[in-house]
This record gives C-alpha cells, structure tokens and sequence, in this order.
C-alpha cells in the first residue's frame, strides 16, 4: 500500500517514530497528483518544490527532536481563497489572476506552525459563490461535478492526493463537497477560527474548516486552525477545546433528533436511506432517536440568500463596478442580482436570523444533535447541473445542494458530514450530523461512531473516466 492511501494517524505515526520520512510522504503525495490531476483539475497552483522544501525541514527537525506533533510532515491542500504568501491566490476567478499575497492567511499560518507540507491550492466555484465547482471533476466519476465551492478540495482529498484540504462554508461549500467527494467535512460553529486573510462571500455567513479522509483527521486540523483573533471581529473568545482525546467516547445514552420536515422534502431516496441507515446504527450503538419538527423552516433558504447576496456585493464592489468582464456571468449575475437587493430586506433578513437561531437553540433543549441528509441528492452531471426529480420538475445543482446545508450557516451551528452510503451508480452521499453552539467535540464523536461502524468512511476514489 502506498503512502498516500495510508490513514493520516498511520503516516503520522511512522513519520513519529522515523519509519519513514517526510520528503517520502511528500513525494507519495506529488506523484498521485501527476497521476489523477489531468482527469479531475482539482488544483490551480501545484508547489510541488515548496513541498519537498518544506518536507526537508520536517525531516530536519524531527531528526532533531524537535516533533510538532501527529501533522509534522501530512501533505495539506488549500483552497484558493486562503492566503498563501508568495504564491498566488487567484478565487479561481480572472479578477484575481495575478494576486499574490504577502502574507499568510491565519489558518494557513497556523498549519504551518503544525509542520503541515503544502501540496498546492485547490479550486473553489469563483469566489466561492456557488456549489458545483465547474473547472473540476468527481475523483468517483470526473464527468459529475465535485460539490461546491470547496470542490478542488474534496476531489483532491477523495482522490488521495493530499489528507487533508480546508474549505469555506457559506451555504455549505464544506460539506456539500464532501458529500459528494466521500470525504469528511467539518463546518465548525460562527466564531470557532478566524477568517482573516481568507477571501469573503459573506461575513456574516462564512466559515473556514477542513475536509479529510476521516473524521480523527478533521478534529486535528480544525483544533490546531481553531481560537479567538482580535483581527476577525466575528471570531468569539472562547476556550479551544480537545477535539481529539475524548473522540471515541460512544453516543450511548445521547439523544439524536431525527427531522420530521425540511430535511425530507424532495430529498432523493437514496441520500434519504442514507439517512435512515446513519440513524438505525446510532440506534444499535445505545442512543435515543427522538422525532423533532424543524421550526421556521419556510424561512431557512429565503434568509440564507437575503443574507449573502448583498453581502456578497458589498465585498465585490468595486470589482462590479470597474471590471465586470472578469467576472464568469453566473457570477457577474449574482452580484448584480445582490446590488438590487432593497436595504430593507436585508435588515429584515438578517431580524429573522435572529428568530431562527433562537427557534433552533429552543429545539436543541431537547436533542443533543440533529441527523440529516447532507445534500438531497448525488453529484450532477458537469454538462447538465440540474437535479432532476421524478416528477419531471428540475432544479439548479446549486440552489438544490445549499437547502439541506443552510441551515447550519443560518444559525451558526456546528455541522460535521461524514460518508454514509454510495449509490447504486457508485457515488457517494454524507449524512450531516448539527450539533449545539461550539460542541464540535460531541458531533465529532457521534461522526467517529458512525465511521466505526460503516464501511462507506476513508476510501480513495480510483479516479475512473466513468463511474459503474
């Protein structure tokens, strides 16, 4: 078994006790990017010698004793909205073709500081403002499209490319992309890490975490990116907690709450068995399934979008304004769309967020997380990004994937997707598990349970030219 199919805890370890080196992980890595890359596009910038630089200095220091820790060494993909100094960060957008920063983005900086080995930047849907990702394919079936807008991200980590990738959650740009990638997506809760140096679709709707392989994976990462920054006034200053030594606590005794509406409307009956299965395990494993009513749901997706449009624009103005050509016309459209948005609907929007985080924290009394589709369906066809129901009606990839996902950006709860099942056509789907706010370590655990007791959680993806 090559290095790269290894699981992140694995390699860590024998990179820990000198089974191997760094420079040999990195070197795994880039030689399955040359081997997938061609198929899927995941990348917009490969830094193949920074790798093998920086994988040196890991050996260096750990040779030295100077080890940082399980990911002293891990290959990392980063999603091009993130800083990365000296090397150019375009949004996967024309608009910023040519940007190269200065400095680090806070999140990149402190996986650094970790001794993470970066491997490239990952495409995004431009600027993150959409969910099919349309310069990049599904490692599972290239001609499907990887989610959005953390695609590169997720096909990069499915494909085994890198362990571990980070994204962006706007509408749910994490874990759409591992839902369909089959990879592990932790949209933390608003507030648990700074954005700072990380290209904005909407600030008050926007979170940064990782996808991985598995979920021990996702909780490394998301504790070492986490922590509260003066320099990001929507981070909160609370207390980073372990995320990773209690994560095989079982759910025995936890109640889990099972929607009875919003998250069943017009949802595949694949991603809804996936669902039923997710629950039926927790069940087995000792905790109470209990039926609870999504409440204010008519308002979940109209909020989202009143909400992130103007936004949105406001962030893009001046592009708008003095090089609209840039822009793709879907994008171009969005903004012009978000530009004619009354005042008034946004500050009603953003009263009504108010009312939904307060109707949701009443409802979480009850439950201690909520188990879910993540995406209502399996991953589209590039050429054609509708999903198409049964009854013959169709709708948009993006508008379809952010309504199951919204929800946890609306309110700021922490949402974490694990691999549930794979369709009869061989594609995967997540179910997502919410949790209360800052309890990433409890829906951690229920997703470590889950992913013990399936078989769907850390495969690699053989990167065919079709699927089945």
């Amino acid at each position: 078994m090559e290095l790269y199919e290894l699981p992140l805890i694995e390699v860590a370890e024998k990179i820990r006790t000198k089974e191997v080196s760094p420079v040999e992980v990195a070197e795994s890595s880039l030689a399955r990017l040359e081997e997938v890359e061609p198929l899927l596009t995941a990348f917009v910038t490969t830094t193949p010698e920074l790798a093998l630089e920086q994988a040196k200095a890991a050996e260096k220091e750990i040779a030295d004793g100077k080890y940082r820790g399980p990911l002293h060494g891990i290959p990392l993909g980063v999603k091009d909205l993130y800083d990365t100094a000296g090397i150019r960060t375009t949004s996967s957008s024309a608009q910023r073709a040519d940007y190269v920063p200065d400095a680090d983005s806070v999140s990149v900086a402190k996986l650094y500081d970790a001794g993470m080995v970066l491997v490239g930047k990952t495409h995004t849907h431009e600027f993150a403002y959409g969910a099919t990702t349309p310069t990049t394919g599904n490692p599972w079936a290239p001609d499907r499209t990887p989610g959005g807008s953390s695609g590169g991200s997720g096909a990069a980590v499915a494909a085994g490319v890198v362990h571990v990738a980070l994204g962006s959650d706007t509408g749910g740009s994490i874990r759409i992309p591992a839902a369909l990638c089959g990879t592990v997506g932790l949209k933390p809760t608003y507030g648990r890490a700074s954005r700072v140096g990380v290209a904005s679709l909407s600030w008050s709707l926007d979170h940064v975490g990782p996808l991985s392989r598995n979920v021990t994976d996702a909780a490394l990462v998301m504790q070492a990116m986490s922590g509260y920054d003066r320099r990001d006034p929507g981070t909160a200053n609370v207390a980073v907690p372990d995320m990773v030594s209690g994560i095989d606590a079982g759910v025995a005794g936890k109640k889990i709450g099972i929607p009875v509406n919003y998250y069943t409307d017009r949802v595949a009956p694949e991603a809804a068995e996936a669902a039923k299965v997710a629950a039926a395990t927790f069940e087995k494993l000792g905790a109470q399934l209990v039926e609870v009513e999504i409440p204010m749901a008519e308002h979940i997706v109209p909020t989202e979008w009143a909400i992130m449009m103007p936004e949105a624009t406001a962030y893009h103005m001046d592009y708008l304004r003095n090089s609209p050509e840039k822009f793709t016309d879907e994008v171009r459209t969005l903004l012009e769309v978000g530009a004619a948005e009354p005042a008034v609907d946004y500050v009603n929007a953003m009263r009504l967020r108010t009312l939904i985080q307060a109707a949701w924290n009443e409802m979480f009394t009850g439950i201690d997380v909520l188990l879910a589709p993540t995406v209502v369906a399996p991953a589209t066809l590039r050429s054609d990004p509708f999903v198409r129901w049964e009854d013959g009606t169709v709708e948009a990839a993006t508008a379809a994937y952010v309504r199951l996902s919204a929800p946890a950006n609306v309110t700021g709860l922490p949402s974490l997707s694990v691999p549930a099942a794979f369709t009869a056509d061989g594609l995967p789907l997540g179910v997502q598990i919410l949790g209360k706010p800052f309890a990433e370590p409890e829906i951690l655990t229920f997703g470590y349970a889950l992913e013990q007791n399936t078989d769907t959680v850390g495969r690699i993806a053989p990167v065919l030219e079709k699927v089945g």
